[in-house]
């Protein structure tokens, strides 16, 4: 890795904060604001060309969404192709059917991976944090800062997970309320099967609920099929698939899942 990459080496070797992603989202958002009030605030020479820089982004942007309404544009082709030699400027006309064609072929993709990926419970209620993590005030200094907290719904840890040192730990997970296993239905093929839970891909409360690997109503989890026998088309095994928890395992003591076929 060169020199001046330190920036990649560190997040490859320590990670990022728990709250990555939802800062990098919440900064984008304000963007917005903050060019409007530097359009407002700027004065002399630094107003215009900070005037100029907008006027090119904004004509940047027309034309990607002049060429994104282009694609809806109705071809006025004839169905059969005409054996008489066309001028120059009627050439450019076939570029509508193309463009059409084009469009066509995007929104269909975008069905097909719409449907791959579309759970059987697309709401779900809301959580906040004080239902799913419970202040320690554990140690003189510990007391003080009140920053350790105690996650209240199940969770999944990976089979080579090792807790921080007890002074270091800030989030702890019981391990009464750690599960290995759920239990999915296979919706096509009518059969439940206990699988053992790879990993979790997405919780839709919070970013930082997915990195802790709470589980609760909703949560996108991978599990292990190879059990089901299943392959793929070009005959390879599928080992990992994924499903989503459909009951609540802090109310139930277990995790019900329908796998995404």
């Amino acid at each position: 890795m060169p020199q001046n990459e330190y920036m990649e080496r560190f997040t490859k070797q320590h990670g990022k904060r728990l709250d990555h992603e939802e800062r990098k989202r919440k900064k984008i958002a304000r963007e917005g604001h903050e060019a409007a009030n530097r359009a407002q605030n700027f004065r002399g020479l630094r107003a215009k060309l900070y005037a100029e820089t907008r006027r090119k982004e904004k004509i940047q942007m027309k034309k990607k969404i002049k060429a994104h309404e282009e694609r809806n544009v109705k071809s006025s082709a004839p169905s059969e192709p005409s054996s008489t030699a066309l001028p120059q400027y009627l050439l450019d006309r076939s570029e509508a059917k193309n463009a059409k064609a084009l469009s066509t072929q995007i929104k269909q993709k975008r069905l097909e991976k719409a449907a791959k990926f579309s759970v059987p419970l697309p709401k779900v209620r809301g959580m906040n944090e004080e239902e799913v993590f419970k202040v320690v005030k554990t140690g003189k200094k510990t007391a003080k800062k009140s920053w350790k907290r105690m996650i209240t719904k199940p969770t999944f840890v990976g089979v080579d997970f090792t807790r921080r040192p007890v002074k270091y730990e800030r989030f702890i997970r019981p391990m009464g309320l750690r599960y290995k296993k759920a239990n999915v239905t296979h919706t096509e093929l009518g059969v439940t099967v206990q699988l053992p839970i790879i990993s979790v891909k997405k919780n839709p409360q919070n970013p930082m609920y997915t990195q802790l690997g709470v589980l609760t109503r909703g949560t996108i989890i991978e599990v292990n099929v190879s059990e089901l026998g299943l392959v793929t088309a070009g005959g390879k095994v599928v080992w990992g698939r994924w499903a989503q928890i459909t009951n609540n395992p802090e109310n139930d003591g277990c995790i019900n899942a329908v796998l995404l076929v």
